[in-house]
């Protein structure tokens, strides 16, 4: 199975992606900040025999990672990636980490909570992450059990996450809210539905290239579906806006914006240097004129989401082999988008 970016569906609209993520942690164990080093070790090793046994198919399917074996370029990739946090990345305490093949579920032990189950699809298929998540969830409880309470539900580090643990998102390309300043016109309204935005890489992160996330902040009183449903629904109806705004300002500047859309196709298939803020602004301008059916000239093989994960600085320096200054970073990744772009 490819890559969940790696799909031609994370170029068809605004959604990139979907993501579930479910907070677990494990009864016997003390909740994260009163864990010992030697209490952590074991958490991991039970909570991996749980998936990576005999009985069961998955174990196959994933891989087990020790994150302090790998290199600080090999962790910012995987962030990049969406597979770990960056919380997870500053964690000193034995951590593990399951990963798929195919990138599309992770399992991080000890991160912020004992057990943190990660799976994300291309496009709006929330429903796939949602039940693939559940799956993995029923598998590690057969043999683990979960820090629950009958009247507040599963038991999370962080009160916020008290119930189902689940946080549903959406990665959202929102190009035209952004410009207009419209997005944070937005941002009250949203949360008063229990829905927030953040920027691409989820709390605290600022948004590249006009992708966000948006995500359920309320998970206590609420169902799996509850939860799933109120996010599609404040989903669509900013899809509705960003459209909208499209549509206006197209009517205002089509010419304006084609010529942006195009400047920036020429721009990245002939510069020698390209900064990461500018290279992703303006392959959101691509990506806008593929979704718009204005830019008309030949895509490339790979999504260009996975071009800006590729341009981030993890990824560069992996290609690279070698650690990259900024510098080297920018003539990296103009040479890396000259050779994409018109392939």
């Amino acid at each position: 199975m490819a890559a969940w970016y790696q799909d031609p569906e994370v170029d068809e609209g605004p959604i990139i992606s979907a993501r579930v993520r479910l907070a677990r942690n494990v009864k016997k164990y003390p909740f994260r900040p009163k864990l010992s080093e030697e209490q952590a070790r074991a958490m991991v090793a039970e909570a991996t025999g749980a998936l990576m046994n005999d009985r069961t198919a998955w174990a196959e399917q994933f891989k087990v990672i020790d994150p302090a074996e790998h290199s600080e370029s090999d962790r910012r990739m995987f962030i990049e990636k969406h597979i770990i946090s960056r919380e997870f990345d500053k964690d000193d305490l034995p951590r593990g980490l399951l990963l798929q093949d195919d990138f599309n579920v992770s399992i991080m032990l000890n991160e912020e909570d004992h057990i943190r189950i990660q799976t994300l699809c291309p496009g709006d298929d929330i429903t796939s992450c949602w039940e693939s998540a559940n799956r993995i969830d029923d598998l590690i409880e057969e043999s683990v059990e979960f820090a629950f309470d009958n009247d507040f539900g599963y038991l999370t580090a962080c009160p916020t996450n008290v119930g189902t643990g689940m946080r549903a998102s959406f990665m959202i390309h929102l190009p035209m809210l952004e410009k207009t300043g419209q997005l944070k016109n937005l941002l009250p309204a949203i949360g008063k539905f229990g829905i927030a935005i953040r920027g691409i890489y989820g709390e605290g992160s600022e948004s590249m290239g006009g992708i966000y996330q948006i995500s359920n902040q309320i998970t206590l009183g609420k169902s799996e579906h509850d939860i799933i449903q109120g996010l599609q629904s404040v989903t669509n109806n900013v899809i509705e806006k960003e459209n909208w705004m499209r549509e206006k300002m197209f009517d205002k500047h089509g010419v304006d914006i084609e010529n942006n859309i195009y400047r920036a196709y020429g721009v990245l298939a002939y510069s020698r240097k390209a900064t990461l803020k500018e290279a992703m602004d303006m392959l959101s301008e691509i990506r806008l004129g593929y979704s718009l059916r204005l830019l008309d000239l030949p895509k490339p093989q790979k999504s260009i989401y996975q071009i800006m994960m590729e341009i981030q600085p993890g990824h560069l320096i992996k290609e690279a082999g070698k650690d990259l200054d900024e510098a080297e970073q920018d003539k990296a990744r103009a040479e890396y988008l000259r050779q994409t772009i018109t392939n």
